[in-house]
């Protein structure tokens, strides 16, 4: 990674209209805006949150620390159930204050686009209110946001021990409606030891490619369940934790295209000690993306500059792996490579200014939010 170079950007009507290094003589501006040797980048893409939830799941935290595993908490009744039940109960202004109060903080980082994830409703009318607080929160602030059904993400109380059951209600209601409402971009499920098994995923993903939705899959994350390959199979926008996929599911993935989105907020908070295998993914040129992961139950963060830092420290990402991942590769894993994630004429003018000398230092600096100004389709816009 070098240090930048002075240059300048042209906007128009929202898109990038021309990048230079030296403004052409006959180029006139009707704003001009001196980045005064700030560093500027494509604004920041969080590509993987679970951002609209009710409460919290501090409790869990100090069970965690008492030695119970993220597993046994959710055997118990805890994880993702509790805060299902959290959110089927809280209204929808409740549920969208709260959240909002989390998207600003996000921009406040510098994210100008962010994925949003269902998954703590698990029902028709509860996955239906999550999906429209997130299509709120993109009308009502400055950011753009990708709507992702998740309701395959754990199996809700009113079906214990009749997974297949519920599988049937995602395939034949549940994602029907969201589709049917415009509500959903994406279909997401979380294929593991404590969510569905592969062949119950397979059955969400062949009911979204049925209705024309791309795919993406949480995978590997406790185990190895062949979710990657999977997820490869139907083409998958991306596979995302991926601690303990093997080289088949990557040279899979690298077939297919699809991108690694690797989550070391999630790997942190649980003290992890199995890493996603960066080195795998780099031979196999497997793009890898960074996110929040933000959740109430194992990442509970908004700060994506630090995913950048945590990467680079657990992963052992260069520092320009990490800045590809919330730009360039984070577009990819949301299907948006064409319109954003680099600065390059055409494409939608996010942008941000960071006080910062070299790409690097967004890495370095533990916690550290050097950002300057914000720019989303071209206006300077603050959370």
């Amino acid at each position: 990674m070098t240090p930048s170079a002075a240059g300048f950007v042209a906007i128009e009507a929202g898109r990038i209209a021309q990048v230079g290094a030296a403004v052409p003589s006959g180029l006139q501006a009707a704003h001009e805006i001196d980045g005064e040797g700030a560093l500027l980048t494509p604004g920041l893409i969080d590509c993987h949150t679970h951002l609209v939830y009710a409460g919290n799941r501090a409790r869990e935290f100090e069970l965690r620390l008492q030695g119970a595993s993220y597993e046994e908490i959710a055997r118990a009744g805890g994880g993702i159930r509790s805060t299902v039940r959290l959110t089927r109960e809280a209204d929808e202004p409740s549920l969208e204050a709260a959240s909002a109060q989390r998207l600003r903080e996000l921009m406040r980082h510098g994210v100008t686009t962010v994925e949003i994830k269902s998954g703590y409703g698990l029902s028709l009318d509860a996955e239906l209110k999550c999906l429209r607080v997130a299509r709120r929160l993109a009308e009502r602030h400055a950011v753009d946001v990708r709507t992702t059904l998740l309701a395959a993400h754990a199996l809700p109380p009113e079906f214990e021990g009749r997974a297949d059951a519920y599988i049937d209600e995602i395939a034949g209601r549940i994602l029907p409606e969201a589709a049917r409402l415009g509500l959903a971009d994406a279909v997401d499920a979380f294929c593991d030891t404590i969510g569905f098994t592969p062949a119950q995923t397979r059955r969400v993903f062949e009911a979204a490619h049925a209705l024309g939705l791309p795919v993406k899959l949480h995978a590997e994350q406790l185990s190895n369940q062949h979710g990657a390959a999977l997820a490869a199979e139907f083409g998958a926008l991306s596979a995302d934790h991926l601690e303990h996929v093997d080289e088949a599911g990557v040279a899979a993935m690298a077939r297919a295209g699809t991108v690694a989105v690797l989550l070391p907020g999630a790997y942190y908070f649980l003290r992890d000690a199995t890493p996603p295998p960066i080195a795998l993914l780099r031979r196999h040129g497997v793009p890898m993306a960074l996110a929040t992961d933000c959740n109430p139950g194992t990442s509970p963060t908004t700060h994506l500059p630090l995913m950048l830092n945590m990467a680079c420290t657990l992963f052992r990402m260069t520092a320009a792996e990490a800045l590809l991942g919330v730009t360039r590769h984070a577009a990819r894993a949301l299907g948006l490579q064409a319109s954003r994630g680099t600065i390059e004429a055409g494409k939608q003018a996010d942008l941000c200014l960071w006080a910062v000398d070299h790409p690097a230092e967004l890495a370095y600096a533990i916690g550290a939010s050097p950002l300057r100004r914000r720019f989303h389709h071209g206006r300077e816009q603050l959370p």
